[in-house]
């Protein structure tokens, strides 16, 4: 069991400094942040429970953070709880922790909440190469870095392994940006192992928007496109490319295709139908007659 000790240290008039110790967590806080969290329970398909944090900013504006949560995390919150009736509950993350009061009706809750921040996880972090204390953003300062910190489940052992993926180096936002768009350290040596050892984060962001991964890849270059780069890549997702829409494309004489003129025939909606009606009256009828087709530019027969 779980013991809390509650130390108030002297020599504050203004500011009490309290020292918090939870199993092996040891928690400094000089100022708690407060806010208000909703959440619900339905569409969540993986039955987790999506929580939203939101706060009043310093400077005016608000703040929210919202992620979805297996209920494990929350203690003592579960599922039947998540339905109907008052709650109070607890996320323990290494940047500190979030206490939460309030009520559920029909699976959707809401209350107010008190963040405690882990002034050690800024020095834990710190030694990695990870500087919490420092922003671009006036109105963001450590404890809110450790807020979202907390919200995400950003942790020294993502830093440890994003670090070891040898991705060059990294910012404290790198590190949220992994957390949100679950960018692991094995996914990053994946996608290094494909042939793109020059990914930043941003690229793998946008790897995970677009959902390409090593198999994506992999069934591209099976399909004759080897040379293919990142954003061509890109594209190909964006316009849904597909490797059953390469090899339709094969199937009717386009093999040695660019990137771009193979979207040209998802923005021109151009099937397979349309191609063998336009090469019965031209065999060779190239990409960019089928277009001048397709918009009316050029006349079929």
């Amino acid at each position: 069991m779980r013991k809390s000790l509650i130390r108030a240290a002297t020599g504050f008039t203004s500011l009490a400094f309290i020292i918090i110790v939870i199993g092996s967590y040891v928690i400094t806080a000089q100022t708690a942040i407060t806010g208000e969290w909703t959440a619900k329970t339905e569409e969540q398909k993986d039955g987790k429970i999506y929580i939203s944090f939101e706060r009043r900013m310093e400077r005016g504006g608000r703040n929210q953070n919202g992620e979805s949560y297996d209920y494990a995390d929350l203690h003592g919150l579960n599922r039947q709880q998540a339905q109907n009736g008052k709650v109070s509950f607890r996320l323990v993350r290494e940047a500190g922790m979030i206490d939460c009061e309030g009520t559920f009706q029909n699976g959707r809750g809401a209350g107010t909440f008190t963040f405690t921040p882990n002034q050690g996880f800024i020095e834990a972090m710190r030694t990695r190469g990870f500087d919490f204390t420092k922003s671009k953003n006036p109105d963001n300062d450590a404890n809110d870095r450790l807020f979202a910190a907390a919200t995400l489940g950003v942790t020294t052992k993502l830093a440890d392994g994003l670090t070891s993926a040898n991705f060059g180096p990294l910012t404290v936002d790198d590190l949220f940006k992994a957390a949100i768009f679950k960018i692991t350290p094995e996914f990053m040596s994946e996608m290094k192992a494909t042939g793109f050892p020059n990914m930043g984060m941003e690229d793998l962001v946008k790897a995970r928007i677009f959902k390409i991964d090593a198999d994506y890849v992999r069934q591209i270059r099976e399909m004759g496109y080897d040379n293919q780069d990142f954003e061509g890549l890109v594209k190909f997702r964006i316009f849904k490319v597909t490797p059953e829409l390469l090899a339709s494309l094969r199937n009717e004489g386009f093999s040695n295709l660019s990137s771009e003129e193979v979207v040209k025939f998802r923005i021109f909606n151009i099937d397979s139908d349309f191609i063998r009606q336009a090469k019965a009256q031209d065999p060779n009828v190239s990409v960019e007659d089928l277009v001048q087709m397709k918009i009316g530019v050029r006349r079929r027969n």
